[in-house]
Formats: C-alpha cells, sequence, structure tokens
C-alpha cells in the first residue's frame, strides 16, 4: 500500500527551508507582499468556488434571468467552475464577451497561489499555496502508477498539538474556506500541462472534522460530476477521533472512506501524544468506529521506543479487530520527528508480523519524496516562522459537525 511518508494525521510531506530558498527564490517579505489583496469593488463579488454545484447552478441561472441571458448558460458556467476549470471568466471563450464581462462584476473566482513547487525524484510533487489574507497551506501529489494522490489540507495550521506532528507546532490559524480546500484539486487541472487526480486524502493540515461546515460542501464538490467528479471511495477523511463529525461523515450516503490517526494503543499512552483523547477517549473512537458502515483505516505513526513494542502491538491488534479495521503503520520522518526517533525498519517489520499473527491486515506505507523532506507543516514553520497562533475565535471558533 502506498501512502504519504509523515505522521500526525498520516500527514503529507514537507521541505527543508534553505531547500525551499533554493527551489523558489523568495523571501517571507516577498511572499507576503504578493498576497493578492482585493480592491474594494472585489469585496462583494460572490465567491462561486464556495458554493456546491447545485447552489451554484441555481445562483447563476438566476442571475442570467436577470440580465437576459439563455438558463442553458448556467451548465456552461458550471463547467468552467470545476470540471473543466479556467483561471477567470475571461478565459471562458464559448461565452459571449458581454457575458463574460458582466460576470467578472458579478462573481469571483479566486485562485491559490503557488509559493514554491518542488519534484522528488520518485514523482512526489510537494506545493506551498499561499492565500489571500497570507496564509499558507500544504498540498502534496503522489504519483503511484495509474493513480495520482492528492493530500489536502482542511486547515491553516491546527489546534490539536500532537506531539509528533509540525503542524500541531504552528497552533491553529484558521478554518479553510470551501474554495480554499477544493480549489487545491482545482490547481491541478490548471497546471500546465495539468496534473490529474484520480484519489483524495484529507492527510494535510488541519483536522478535516474541526472545520465540517467548510469540510462537507468541499466533498460535495470534490465528488459532484459537476464538480471535480472523483469517485467518493477514491476520496479519505482522516481524523484524530473527532466523534460528532465521524457521525456525520458516516451520515453521508456518499461512501466516503474514514481513516483514524490512532497513534497509541492505550489511553494513558495516547493522551500523552495526543491531548484530544482526553476529550475522545480511544473506547468511544473504537465505538464509532465499528458503527460506520464502511471499513475503517488506522494510522499509526512508529515513534522508536514509544509506541512500538510487542505489547502495543498486541493492544492495537485488539482495537482494530474490535472494529474490524486495516492498520497502515507510518514510518516517521525525522523532518517533523521534534525530539522522536523513528523506529528502524526492521523493527517496523517485526510489528506489522505481529499484528498479522494476531488477524489483523497491516501495511507498511511505503516512504515517498524523502529527498525533498516529509513532515507536514515543516515547509510552512520554516517558510513563515513559528508565529504566534491565533485565538480560535478569530475565524468564528473551530467547527465541530
Amino acid at each position: 500500500m502506498v501512502g504519504i511518508l509523515s505522521h500526525g494525521h498520516a500527514r503529507c510531506a514537507g521541505l527543508k527551508f534553505n531547500e525551499f530558498l533554493k527551489f523558489s527564490h523568495v523571501t517571507e517579505s516577498e511572499l507576503r507582499s504578493e498576497v493578492s489583496q482585493p480592491a474594494e469593488s472585489e469585496n462583494v463579488r460572490e465567491n462561486l468556488l464556495d458554493l456546491p454545484p447545485d447552489s451554484a447552478e441555481t445562483r447563476l441561472r438566476a442571475f442570467l434571468e436577470g440580465i437576459g441571458q439563455p438558463a442553458y448558460r448556467a451548465r456552461q458556467i458550471l463547467r468552467h467552475l470545476w470540471t473543466a476549470p479556467v483561471s477567470t471568466f475571461e478565459a471562458m471563450t464559448d461565452m459571449p464577451k458581454q457575458l463574460r464581462e458582466q460576470l467578472t462584476e458579478a462573481f469571483d473566482l479566486p485562485r491559490l497561489q503557488i509559493a514554491a513547487r518542488q519534484t522528488s525524484k520518485d514523482g512526489t510533487e510537494k506545493f506551498l499555496f499561499h492565500l489571500r489574507d497570507g496564509e499558507a497551506i500544504e498540498t502534496v501529489a503522489i504519483p503511484e502508477g495509474n493513480r495520482l494522490t492528492l493530500c489536502i489540507s482542511s486547515q491553516a495550521g491546527c489546534a490539536l498539538k500532537c506531539a509528533f506532528c509540525a503542524t500541531g507546532a504552528m497552533g491553529f490559524s484558521r478554518n479553510l474556506d470551501v474554495h480554499e480546500i477544493a480549489g487545491q484539486v482545482r490547481e491541478m487541472r490548471l497546471l500546465d500541462p495539468p496534473i490529474a487526480v484520480t484519489n483524495v486524502v484529507f492527510m494535510g493540515m488541519g483536522e478535516p472534522l474541526m472545520n465540517w461546515k467548510a469540510v462537507a460542501p468541499a466533498l460535495t464538490i470534490l465528488n459532484d460530476a459537476r464538480g471535480l467528479g472523483i469517485g467518493a471511495r477514491h476520496i479519505t477523511v482522516s481524523t484524530v477521533g473527532v466523534l460528532p463529525g465521524i457521525v456525520a461523515l458516516g451520515e453521508r450516503r456518499e461512501q466516503f472512506r474514514l481513516a483514524i490517526s490512532i497513534h497509541a494503543p492505550s489511553d494513558e499512552l495516547r493522551r500523552d501524544l495526543m491531548p484530544i483523547n482526553i476529550k475522545y477517549p480511544l473506547a468511544d473512537v473504537i465505538e464509532a468506529a465499528r458503527a460506520f458502515e464502511r471499513r475503517v483505516t488506522f494510522e499509526y505513526v512508529m515513534l522508536g521506543g514509544v509506541n512500538d513494542q510487542e505489547i502495543h502491538a498486541l493492544q492495537l491488534a485488539k482495537l482494530a479487530k474490535d472494529c474490524g479495521a486495516f492498520v497502515n503503520l507510518i514510518p516517521l520522518h525525522p523532518g517533523g520527528a521534534r525530539g522522536f526517533r523513528p523506529t528502524p525498519p526492521e523493527e517496523i517489520v517485526k510489528f506489522a508480523r505481529e499484528l498479522r499473527r494476531e488477524g489483523v491486515e497491516v501495511a507498511v506505507r511505503k516512504s515517498r519524496g524523502a529527498d525533498i523532506a516529509a513532515a507536514c507543516g515543516q515547509l510552512r514553520v520554516e517558510r513563515l516562522g513559528a508565529r504566534a497562533p491565533r485565538a480560535t475565535e478569530y475565524h468564528g471558533d473551530i467547527q465541530v459537525a
């Protein structure tokens, strides 16, 4: 099984500061100054990319009726938002020029600006996107045969403070908006040549189920045939175990997949590594996994001397068998290890063997992008510095389903 080399939620690859400078030639001051500040007139323009396809089409039909244009144009415009995206309304050359100008005046199509792009010798690509307010997020494209998995972010930073996670070290800045989440896939289609994404995993920066009000419509856009058209079974949401969000995801009619970041097989150890375990203890997380209608994957980062002993394998096997979970063992990347050391490869193999002996299906995640570093959040922390996190009230609050 191939995945992203990392930890936290099996988080995405990172990039070292000096490497970033070498490849991007952008300073922090330039990064901030280049962030496009919307003009006053742009503030009133409606962002169509924050709307699910149904809502966007309804809004477009009403707009077209108001300016005397035929209703069928709505479907044409909708196609250019996601399915065959364009960067501006002016680029919709199958529309009359006057209509393109009217669309530009009424609506906004915000872009995510690429601040850095680095390619590994194994084909893995790491993107640093900066947003309009100066925040930055990371996205990783991982090719494997005829499959291309895109690891996307759902928050700028993270509030969960997992002990081994670089993203947790930066603190929480804000939730991403719908267009900033789904837009990471949209930007792949806008590249020249485009990157054809077949799979999406919410394993980048942030806890997706603590931004459910944006993640829910983003999932619709990702899956809807009038959006990005990615099959639901090719979309995985990873969580530390936010129970209301697991319930909300399970209530969706689409067959989205769920991965749970376990990382420790006992409450005592998990509380030390992941403070969220105080609110959502293992017994409740396992019960939620058991109630989820589809098979769940356990993500388990291997921390040398911490959670990689035989007793831990036996405890993890019991948890997995209780809910029929598949276990994904993740080698720790030292770039974002924060004082932890990776479990040696031969010990990971031994740990996996113990799980199989207990009747648990298990895979060891293949390391990808090692030559460009691979700790999620590392690039953003090193690029923008260890700034004090904003209070959660900055963006309303951390939204749980």
